[in-house]
């Protein structure tokens, strides 16, 4: 360690100690999660779409899905679900239909204009991720995506959040 103006300093690399906020990772995680996220929507916002859009339609590229399997995919409330659905169908970027096999489903497939605007979408997010991720390698990505996919972030993996 060395002293400077009688201040210990940790040498680079070294745990930040517990009074210092890098040693908080779910703060260091939240906050640059919250930077990010305004980034990603002001960019986001140029094509129109919201995150959570831009994820229902990235759900869609590859072909219909059920409506039941989008609520799974997504995460989300059934009545969240129908409002996003309602507010993409409105601006003709998703259609939904009766499941012929089974009426009681609803299928929902992306429509060619939302397939325009998620064209549109990835390169704004295109241009987000070169300029965030600009200073790590192609291994130090492969790393992070491993590291992001084993964090447990899913409600139901928090004693603290239930009442």
């Amino acid at each position: 360690m060395a002293a400077q103006d009688g201040v210990t300093q940790e040498p680079a690399g070294s745990p930040a100690s517990p009074g210092d906020p890098d040693h908080r990772l779910g703060f260091l995680l939240a906050y640059h999660g919250g930077i990010t996220e305004t980034v990603i929507r002001k960019a986001l916002a140029t094509t129109g779409l919201t995150p959570r859009k831009t994820m229902t339609l990235l759900q869609l590229a590859d072909g219909p899905v059920t409506q039941k399997a989008l609520i799974e995919r997504l995460d989300v409330d059934p009545s969240v679900l129908v409002a996003l659905l309602n507010d993409l169908e409105g601006d003709d970027l998703v259609r939904r239909r009766r499941d012929p096999a089974d009426r009681r489903r609803h299928i929902v497939e992306i429509t060619s204009e939302g397939n325009s605007r998620l064209r549109k979408s990835d390169v704004a997010l295109d241009t987000v991720e070169r300029e965030l991720f600009a200073d790590l390698s192609e291994r130090e990505l492969t790393t992070l995506r491993r590291l992001l996919d084993k964090l447990r972030t899913s409600p139901e993996d928090f004693s603290c959040t239930e009442a």
